[in-house]
């Protein structure tokens, strides 16, 4: 079975296309559909090779990080130096009602 991208059967997807799009179409050109589906594919274009940057970067990260395991370690440990750092804030600046 193949999947199928995560935005596509999403309806708030469909509602922000058909809310945003028309309003950077130009009526006077014609072919209104053609422009929305364009802008459309300019859209997804751009999200894939943005998503395709981000996955290189992380795959690059993830390779230098395995290749020491001492900057795993220092990065489990500022992992955990942070989420104690949130607690404390959250405990000493929490809701005073």
């Amino acid at each position: 079975m193949r999947s199928q991208p995560a935005a596509v059967p999403n309806p708030k997807t469909i509602v922000f296309f058909a809310a945003v799009l028309p309003q950077f179409v130009d009526r006077g050109q014609g072919h209104v559909v053609a422009q929305m589906l364009v802008l459309g594919l300019v859209f997804n274009l751009i999200a894939v090779a943005c998503d395709t940057a981000w996955g290189l970067v992380a795959a690059t990260a993830r390779n230098w990080f395995a290749r020491s395991p001492q900057r795993l370690s220092l990065v489990g440990g500022a992992g955990g130096l942070t989420m104690i750092g949130l607690g404390v804030t959250v405990a000493v600046t929490g809701r005073k009602d």
